[in-house]
């Protein structure tokens, strides 16, 4: 019987090396995908996979359904006919070691847009037969998406809420004029989709053969300004203009004394019990059609969430509301036929948020960054771990191992090396050979960790505006010696 302990790597695709300013899913991911298999490794974590709006991070998308074009392969797209050389060839200069989101974008989409003329013009058999069996089996979410999209565009991509009020509102004669005059412009939408979908299938199959599960991530909240919302305004608790009623946050902690306030329009759960939670069991679904596993992010807001007047400039003012609880998730496992999930129970977690999980019978998450604030009671060291929990050196939320030693108070590193048996020299492989010896299932520890790498690769900082997300690796960073290092700990503590 085979061990079911296993590592992997996070690694956001974007972060991907390559010559076209943001990582992608063509040959750099494949490539990406032997190096894991030759390290040993046999999981492979990644961002949600959305398409990212304002600020560029992966947890704000305009669907909770639809795939980034930016991450769709120029080589790819070369490969396949759908555009020339010298399309490829003029690319700017971009930099190496982090993505310029502004400029990627704009040469990004004017290639896709490419793409698709060049389609149209000569569609090969083979992709336009793949295109309309991909519009006909995913035309639920995809033709709401591919209309919010072009309608977001021809008004200078403002919010929803900002547009014609006939096509915020959703009038049924508006939106059928609008799908005739923006059909270049929806099919635009559509095709970038095909490709996206096309691309990731091939490094899924490619992700299967070497034996690695890829593991996904789904945020609980989706963005105000998404198709999601938009398209089924009802499970949403909004105004009758749009704006949200009650938005998602948490309330004021040890880190904030106003709390986060997140923004996202909360779910009408009553109005989804009544439906099945058929919406949610589409989207996990279709989650699961691009990953092996999801990560469920704020697992707390399933059994309870806080909710905060749509107005309140901070989250202090606001009510711990009920959720979903097991309801959902036993609508999930019947029609799913399991519950293929992680759940991020990080935070101010309530014993009762604990119940739940383990009714479930889903791993929670261990994070050894959190582990020596406190004494050896402390959950997240790992002679507290269970087998079913995932640990982690960090997170993409976290400074890399070798930021937060640098940057820790001297009572938690003393504490640190006094646990680990270490002098700190190592640190971050000392965090990672911790981890792989854990009797956690899994352990995951994110590629910054693995390159020793200090806080200049942090990949997020949650409540900085700007220069999120943008962190890359640099090509051949992740050669033999470091692929041979990891192989030799997953051979010795059974990984």
């Amino acid at each position: 019987m085979s061990s079911p302990r296993s590592a992997g790597i996070l690694l956001h695709p974007t972060s991907l090396p390559g010559p076209y300013g943001i990582g992608d899913i063509g040959p750099a991911a494949h490539g990406w995908l032997d190096a894991l298999a030759g390290s040993g490794m046999k999981r492979w974590q990644v961002l949600p996979l959305g398409p990212t709006g304002f600020g560029d991070s992966p947890y704000q998308c305009f669907s909770a359904f639809a795939g980034n074009p930016c991450l769709v392969s120029p080589d790819a797209l070369l490969a396949d006919g759908l555009v020339s050389a010298a399309d490829v060839a003029t690319h700017p200069r971009f930099p190496d070691d982090r993505v310029d989101f502004g400029p990627v974008i704009e040469w990004k989409l004017r290639l896709l847009d490419r793409a698709h003329e060049n389609f149209h013009a000569a569609p090969s058999p083979a992709l336009a037969a793949g295109y309309e069996a991909f519009r006909a089996g995913n035309a639920e979410w995809l033709e709401d998406f591919a209309l919010f999209m072009a309608l977001k565009r021809a008004h200078g991509g403002a919010s929803w809420t900002g547009w014609d009020e006939a096509l915020a509102m959703r009038d049924p004669g508006a939106l059928a004029a609008a799908a005739t005059r923006l059909e270049q412009s929806i099919d635009a939408q559509r095709f970038r989709q095909f490709l996206f979908h096309r691309q990731w299938h091939g490094v899924r199959e490619h992700a299967r053969s070497l034996g690695i599960r890829v593991v996904g991530d789904i945020p609980i909240f989706v963005a105000h300004d998404s198709a999601d919302v938009w398209a089924h305004r009802q499970l949403f608790s909004l105004e009758p203009d749009g704006r949200p009623t009650l938005v998602a946050g948490v309330p004021p902690d040890y880190f904030s004394a106003t709390g986060q306030l997140w923004g996202n329009p909360l779910y009408r759960w009553d109005v989804i019990a009544r439906g099945g939670y058929s919406w949610w069991i589409d989207r996990v679904r279709a989650a699961l059609d691009l990953v092996d596993i999801v990560r469920l992010d704020h697992f707390r807001g399933f059994w309870d969430y806080w909710e905060i007047p749509g107005e309140a400039p901070t989250a202090e003012h606001g009510r711990w509301v009920k959720g979903p609880a097991d309801a959902l998730f036993e609508a999930l496992r019947h029609s799913l036929g399991g519950l293929p999930l992680i759940a991020e129970d990080l935070g101010e977690i309530t014993p009762e948020v604990l119940a739940l999980r383990d009714r479930l019978g889903l791993p929670g998450m261990k994070v050894l960054q959190f582990a020596f604030a406190n004494d050896d009671r402390d959950p997240f060291l790992p002679h507290h771990h269970v087998p079913n929990c995932v640990v982690y050196t960090g997170t993409h939320d976290n400074d890399t191992a070798l930021g937060w030693y640098a940057s820790a108070p001297e009572k938690e590193r003393d504490f640190a090396r006094r646990y680990l048996g270490r002098d700190g020299s190592d640190f971050a492989w000392d965090l990672i050979r911790a981890a792989f010896a854990s009797v956690a299932d899994t352990a995951i520890v994110p590629l910054q960790d693995v390159l020793d790498l200090g806080p200049e690769a942090r990949m997020n900082l949650p409540g900085r505006p700007a220069g999120n997300w943008s962190w890359r690796v640099l090509d051949g960073a992740f050669g033999a010696a470091l692929r041979a290092r990891l192989a030799e700990l997953a051979g010795i503590y059974s990984r």
